[in-house]
């Protein structure tokens, strides 16, 4: 076992991890592809990066795999990014004794054709015996969350609105708020995801495209977590 993996492992982990999975047709690009060629590769990585958090044990990840921007881009390159997401729905309910990996499907479903959002519940349902969270973020928004659950909390005439009443409105209700985001494809930007979960998130940037991405690119960020000084807003003891 390397040095890394004996900090990782006996370090502070990460209860919650969100990705930015950035870089796919950059990827391409600077290989003289197609961009569907980046999508694939990237929803391949995707699988292999989700597999590892749950080797480390991650108590909840979340992807963000397609904003609610992304429909501006060319109609060829949504269906093809709606025909992987079809693809990798249906494999997975294939190999899911394998895996241990209960899903959650957030963002606004009601964008997506009937078969995409019955393969979701599917899933959702068929993968609900097990115990690591896998978030998919998916025609996501956080302003567009945040919108939602406070239309969630008007209706229940909920007056005053504390943050614990926000918290339990989002599509990540019940689940802790984001420690460590991973962007990869050298933005250093949010845009648009967690905003309100990763209010005290550590954040990690690299310029590396997402299809490139390794098990000990995801180490070392989660490194760098174990050697930050989390103090929430107070002072660390002595100071």
């Amino acid at each position: 076992m390397s040095e890394k993996n004996t900090i990782l492992k006996g370090g502070a982990m990460p209860r919650h991890i969100g990705i930015i999975m950035d870089g796919n047709g950059r990827w391409a690009k600077k290989r003289g592809l197609p961009r569907v060629a980046g999508h694939k590769e990237g929803a391949e990585n995707f699988k292999r990066i989700a597999e590892h958090l749950v080797d480390l044990n991650i108590e909840v990840s979340t992807f963000y795999a397609f904003s609610t921007e992304n429909w501006k881009r060319p109609a060829a390159e949504v269906n093809n990014i709606m025909s992987l997401l079809v693809d990798y729905l249906v494999e997975w309910q294939g190999m899911r004794k394998d895996k241990n990996m209960r899903f959650r499907f957030i963002g606004d479903r009601s964008a997506f054709s009937d078969r995409i959002q019955k393969l979701m519940a599917d899933v959702e349902e068929k993968s609900s015996v097990y115990s690591n969270q896998l978030n998919l973020a998916l025609n996501y928004g956080a302003r567009d969350e945040l919108a939602r659950a406070f239309n969630l909390l008007y209706e229940e005439h909920k007056s005053p609105i504390t943050p614990d009443d926000i918290s339990r409105a989002l599509y990540t209700k019940d689940q802790p708020d984001v420690d460590l985001i991973i962007r990869t494809g050298g933005e250093k930007r949010l845009s648009n995801f967690l905003l309100f979960q990763s209010a005290y998130a550590e954040l990690f940037f690299t310029d590396k495209y997402w299809p490139d991405i390794k098990n000990e690119d995801i180490d070392e960020a989660i490194l760098f977590f174990q050697n930050k000084d989390r103090r929430f807003g107070g002072l660390t003891q002595g100071r």
